[in-house]
């Protein structure tokens, strides 16, 4: 994923998941895709695979607390 959606949310009434879901629902209203790929901070509970965005929320450094960064996987190149 090259490009995608960073998405805020710091409501702690809202559990995880729930804030993927949000996240995922505007993304697919906005771009018309279901994202598949979802980018958290470490320090964010992490829990199973979510199947609103199709795919896995992963742990990476570079993002923010409270952020998420929803995009769709580049399909490989096959030559």
């Amino acid at each position: 994923m090259n490009t995608g959606m960073l998405w805020f949310d710091n409501d702690p009434k809202i559990d995880f998941y729930v804030k993927i879901m949000r996240a995922a629902d505007y993304y697919q209203k906005k771009y018309g895709q279901i994202p598949d790929v979802c980018f958290v901070h470490p320090s964010m509970k992490v829990e199973a695979p979510s199947k609103s965005i199709g795919g896995d929320a992963q742990v990476n450094q570079m993002i923010l607390p409270n952020h998420f960064w929803l995009g769709v996987k580049q399909a490989s190149l096959s030559a």
